[in-house]
């Protein structure tokens, strides 16, 4: 059985991207199913029964306050994440606004479906929120300091 690598490179230069072959797109897509998926049905499921220090519906893994947090926080992250670049790579896209308006409603129902199995005494959901912004407010924050060094740049330039 030969390998379908060549002998000169390395599976770790195989795997990197590669213009032409690669999409992030798909990537971005699958970030966004996977992390989708685990925020509507959160690891360990959901309790089935009203009981003394829990209620039905809301998440098992709630009960490990900490670790369940930090879950979310990330879990939020990498969603908003994917869905930047997701819009970003369908940017002047044909049916951008019919993709604009879908992701808009994934990340309206993922944030319903979080606050459902998340107990409500909980006052944690600021974290959840600033999570989902970073990477816009990031993003945002790298095309203004673009858009200032080419402006203080193009002044330079014309003065001197």
């Amino acid at each position: 059985m030969t390998s379908p690598l060549p002998p000169a490179k390395s599976w770790f230069r195989y795997f990197q991207y590669e213009e032409g072959r690669d999409s992030p797109g798909d990537v971005a897509t699958l970030i966004a199913a996977v992390t989708f998926q685990v925020g509507v049905n959160p690891p360990g499921g959901v309790w089935q029964d009203n009981n003394p220090g829990h209620r039905a519906g809301r998440a098992i893994y709630a009960s490990e306050k900490e670790a369940f947090y930090v879950f979310l926080v990330s879990n939020t992250l990498a969603l908003s994440t994917s869905v930047l670049v997701i819009m970003s790579l369908t940017y002047r896209f044909p049916f951008h606004l019919e993709v604009w308006f879908a992701t808009a409603s994934m990340l309206v129902t993922y944030a319903s479906a979080v606050f459902a199995v998340t107990p409500g005494e909980s006052y944690r959901f600021r974290y959840i929120l600033i999570a989902a912004t970073v990477p816009f407010a990031v993003r945002c924050l790298i095309q203004l300091v673009k858009k200032c060094r080419c402006n203080i740049s193009n002044y330079s330039s014309e003065n001197f």
